[in-house]
């Protein structure tokens, strides 16, 4: 038998030996061609009304050059490529019957959740982070297609969302430029820890977020912005979609919130805070948070104390409406079938979130955009600024919470207008959001970073 393969062996060598040589089959580089990111080019826009920053005058038919990702000039008038000292070949995007505005922005996504595997249930027991990261670069063009050209994902996994991240920034998949936190940090049976799982399963999913004491939670915030935080995501309070029952107010300590939030300032990063309840709402403030996520049971004093101290509230109140302000709305809604304890406090918390738009908007106190679309289907983040309006706001400062206010509150000087030297982010409506808001849904257009990924209302792939 032995004999036999070394003969059979033998026999395929001398074969071989008869092949021309292998070199001759090698695939030459650059055949086939090899994929390359989608880069920026010198365009011209004709803009039907060019809304260079809400609030201030719209132009009536303008131009507006972008050049290497960047805004480079805005005229007034249809201006050619001629009178503009530019190549005649230069691309002209024709939008004279389109409302052109910046790019809009949502402070508070979760993008590595819900769309296709909302539908599925046990994956985090079952799927790796990759397997996230693909979810999310699918959301991640779906919000890009709704006009959102930058977001900030306020909780994943941090292989996941940093991995997405640097993939969309490197033009491997398209999508809106990412600000990540990464993986929030909660105290121990905090929002953001492990609940209601047996002891092995709670040993074997540990949180590197997790911290408690001043100094422990100063080293892990200190030790997510190494691992490539661009913001610190902080669970103050207890969080109503959550299994545990220990409730909504305050569980970090006040000297904690102070270690954290310095930590993050000193290496540069904005921090944020999820918080329901007003101890914690209030604690966060005092201790210099720059934004509050939802504040669902601020008071009159809280929104005062905000307005005073510059603090932005990112008020979520699409995904209530969402999900239902009433009992017998959330029962027939997409949380009917949540924990039981999760859906106490969903009960609990009704239509609060509206009223507290309603007071803040009244109050005076800084509002930028954020959804927490993972709860709601992501690429429905602009019905957020409809609910703003529905609450008593304008049109025109509705528009500010997605674009200048959303820059501020995330600390991003390069975006939220089309000035020379800002981003070339770049949409465009079919109709005028001043006079009608529910137009921030018929996105027709869509630049980021002078890139075109929609067209005509049609997605560009190439």
């Amino acid at each position: 038998m032995r004999l036999s393969i070394l003969l059979s062996a033998a026999a395929c060598l001398a074969l071989v030996a008869g092949v021309p040589a292998a070199a001759e089959r090698v695939v030459q580089p650059g055949q086939p061609p090899q994929p390359t990111p989608r880069t920026a080019k010198t365009t011209i826009i004709h803009a039907g009304k060019l809304m260079t920053e809400p609030g201030k005058p719209v132009l009536n038919q303008a131009t507006l050059v972008t050049d290497g990702g960047k805004i480079r000039s805005v005229h007034q008038g249809f201006v050619d490529a001629a009178a503009l000292g530019l190549p005649a070949d230069t691309e002209v995007v024709d939008l004279s019957n389109k409302f052109v505005l910046p790019g809009f922005m949502d402070l508070h996504v979760h993008i590595t959740g819900s769309g296709l595997v909302g539908r599925m249930s046990g994956l985090n027991m079952r799927q790796e982070n990759a397997f996230f990261a693909l979810n999310g670069a699918t959301n991640a063009m779906t919000t890009l297609q709704a006009g959102f050209t930058t977001i900030r994902d306020l909780g994943a996994t941090n292989e996941a969302i940093f991995s997405l991240r640097d993939a969309i920034n490197l033009g491997i998949v398209p999508g809106p430029k990412i600000v990540a936190a990464g993986e929030g940090l909660s105290p121990t049976n905090g929002h953001g820890d492990a609940h209601n799982l047996k002891r092995a399963f709670l040993d074997a999913s540990p949180r590197d977020s997790v911290c408690d004491g001043p100094e422990d939670c100063r080293r892990v915030a200190r030790q997510q912005i190494k691992f490539g935080a661009d913001v610190l995501k902080v669970h103050v309070t207890g969080g109503v979609l959550d299994p545990s029952d220990a409730g909504t107010e305050q569980q970090f300590t006040d000297a904690e919130l102070k270690a954290i939030v310095e930590a993050g300032h000193s290496m540069g990063r904005k921090v944020t805070t999820h918080a329901h309840g007003k101890g914690g709402i209030d604690a966060a403030v005092r201790a210099g948070y720059d934004s509050i996520e939802h504040g669902m049971w601020a008071d009159e004093e809280s929104l005062k104390l905000m307005k005073e101290r510059g603090t932005y509230l990112i008020p979520t109140v699409w995904p209530i409406s969402y999900v239902g302000t009433t009992p017998e709305a959330v029962a027939k809604g997409p949380m009917a079938n949540i924990n039981p304890t999760s859906l106490a406090k969903l009960f609990k918390l009704g239509d609060q979130p509206k009223k507290l738009v309603r007071m803040a908007i009244k109050i005076g106190t800084p509002i930028a955009l954020g959804t927490d679309c993972g709860i709601a289907p992501h690429g429905t983040n602009a019905q957020e600024m409809v609910e703003y309006v529905d609450a008593g706001m304008s049109t025109v400062e509705a528009l500010k919470t997605g674009t200048v206010n959303a820059a501020d509150a995330a600390g991003l000087k390069d975006r939220g207008r089309l000035d020379p030297g800002l981003a070339a982010d770049v949409i465009a409506l079919d109709g005028d959001p001043v006079a009608d808001i529910n137009q921030v849904m018929n996105v027709n257009f869509v630049m980021r970073d002078g890139i075109v990924f929609r067209r005509d209302g049609q997605e560009m792939r190439k």
